[in-house]
């Protein structure tokens, strides 16, 4: 099965970064959500195929350990289209090229999330309050991913009435296994969990009814850090990309200390939570995360493929996959390129797996030494001889 990863207002943990405007998707109708007067929400429509956004590939659990290798698995269950971050590759490869570099288009479209769908009825109920429709005034979508969208909302009650939020609605007819059920009940496990920190999406509260799951978090209109890497080009002045990387480092060290792992970091789950140069930067989208303790490895085969850590494609990983995630990042942003890029699915597991990063394209003649020592110090293969995200 695919694992949803949603790049929403919360996406599986965050929230949106794309301004208020009309929804082209929203039902005709007046029920899209529940109100208060119809506290059972009609079905949802549905979510159409076409989507921007890299969802994740999780093993079935109940696949027998003698599974094919990973190349043999993404051969047979190809990946959805390619990241956004291939804009980055492509614009900045050609960065004298005035025409716009359009994206992947989409391919197929289709959702690969084919995965055998278990015979026995799945428990649904996840027993979060019913009361969303007293508790919120629901307004237009400002974000879709690839297996929920989001809108933004207003509170209605006690000391935050009047707040503008974020709601992340997850039907409850895309969580066709019991693993992606248990994916949508750990992710608000963790959101409750990890609290106290700057650079973390602030949780509010979950709702369901029969339909959907209602995910409320904090609103940020700043943008992603995707956006921000290509309107500037791709590429970043030493001192900026080092205030990005602080507090990715300071967040991401956190939550391993934590003992959670959150294995889809990447520049389009950062978000900035106003459109200010200075505002702060947070992490979203917690729907592939995980603990993991400190003798254990965990085994899924999930995330983005331009950012995934060689050890995830052998199946054996800990928190050091994330700090492969953040030395990509930082690649990019240095040098407005990415490390493995290839056309093809199967062509970046292959260099992720066997080819060494490039540092002697043109775009790093103006890098200083300490600052490619660093990249170079994430992006080794041995997990065991990468920097820790605190150690950074």
């Amino acid at each position: 099965m695919y694992t949803p990863t949603y790049h929403t207002a919360v996406a599986m943990g965050g929230c949106t970064s794309k301004p208020s405007k009309s929804n082209p998707y929203a039902p005709k109708n007046n029920h899209q959500f529940p109100t208060q007067d119809d506290q059972q929400p009609q079905a949802t429509s549905p979510l159409p195929n076409a989507s921007p956004f890299f969802p994740s590939y999780t093993p079935n659990p109940s696949r027998p350990a003698s599974t094919p290798t990973p190349m043999q698995i993404f051969k047979k269950k190809p990946f959805p289209p390619l990241s956004p971050a291939k804009h980055i590759c492509a614009v900045l490869r050609l960065r004298k090229d005035k025409k716009k570099v359009k994206g992947d288009g989409g391919g197929g479209g289709e959702d690969n999330e084919s995965e055998e769908v278990e015979g026995a009825e799945l428990d649904k109920q996840f027993g979060f309050s019913k009361e969303l429709a007293s508790r919120l005034e629901v307004g237009e979508e400002v974000g879709r991913g690839h297996f929920g969208y989001t809108c933004s909302a207003k509170i209605r009650l006690g000391d935050r009435k009047g707040q503008q939020v974020a709601v992340k609605v997850i039907p409850k007819s895309k969580m066709t296994t019991s693993i992606a059920v248990e994916d949508v009940r750990r992710e608000v496990k963790i959101l409750k969990a990890l609290a106290g920190h700057n650079n973390l999406v602030q949780f509010y509260d979950a709702f369901e009814y029969t339909d959907n799951v209602y995910i409320v978090m904090e609103l940020y209109v700043g943008g992603e850090l995707l956006d921000r890497i290509l309107a500037r080009g791709g590429k970043y002045p030493e001192d900026d990309a080092k205030a990005v990387m602080v507090q990715i480092l300071n967040v991401v060290s956190f939550c391993h200390l934590q003992g959670m792992v959150h294995r889809d970091l990447k520049p389009e789950n950062f978000i900035y939570t106003s459109k200010d140069e200075t505002s702060e930067l947070k992490v979203i989208d917690f729907g592939l995360s995980d603990y993991v303790r400190p003798d254990e490895k965990l085994n899924d085969i999930v995330g983005s493929a331009y950012y995934v850590a060689p050890e995830v494609l052998h199946r054996s990983y800990s928190t050091e996959a994330d700090v492969w995630s953040i030395g990509v990042i930082a690649y990019i942003l240095l040098c407005g390129s990415h490390p493995f890029w290839t056309r093809t699915e199967s062509g970046i597991f292959r260099s992720v797996l066997k080819a060494d990063p490039n540092f002697d394209e043109a775009s790093w003649a103006t890098i200083s030494p300490e600052a490619k020592d660093f990249v170079k110090r994430f992006l080794n293969k041995d997990p065991r001889r990468r920097m820790t995200a605190t150690q950074a």
